[in-house]
This record gives structure tokens, sequence and C-alpha cells, in this order.
């Protein structure tokens, strides 16, 4: 099993102690990558893929693990634009 396989099975199981880092890469595997914002962006962060689909999130502070609420809505949004079939991953 790929490292990436592995990240995306790790994320489906919405565990707890999911990175920042690890939403970053795993956005990437999908296509998105994270639009840099002026010095007054805070800490919400634009990720937009090929089409410009955006996605927005709130980069957690101080701490890195990400809000399970976050994982959900990442889930439901990939089973909408129908990324998380299997086939992707073949």
């Amino acid at each position: 099993m790929s490292k990436r396989d592995k990240l995306i099975d790790r994320f489906l199981t919405k565990p707890k102690d999911f990175t920042w880092d690890e939403l970053v890469r795993l956005l990437a595997v999908f296509g998105y990558s994270e639009l840099k914002s002026g010095k007054t962006g805070g800490s919400r962060r634009r990720f937009a893929n090929a089409e410009m689909e955006m996605l927005n999130f709130h980069k957690p502070h101080p701490g890195n693990i990400v809000m399970q609420y976050v994982l959900e809505q990442l889930i439901d949004f990939l089973n909408r634009q129908k990324q998380l079939t299997h086939e992707r991953f073949t």
C-alpha cells in the first residue's frame, strides 16, 4: 500500500490526531493546493483545484490537530464530488 493510500485510509477513520500537514498532503492528492493570502489572512486557509473549486478551512492554532468537524465536512464534500471512489485510487 502506498503512502497516499495509507493517508487516505487514515483520513477516512477520522482520527482525533489528524494534523494540518496531513490535511494539506491529502488535499494535494485530490488536486487542491493552498492559495497564498496576504498578511491579513489570519488562520483561514483557502485551497483550490485546477477548476478553481474552492475549499476553506480554519488552520488550527496554537496546536496542529485538525478539528473533527473539518474532517467530516471534507469527507462529505469529497463524497459529493465523487472523489472518494475506489476507482480514483487504482
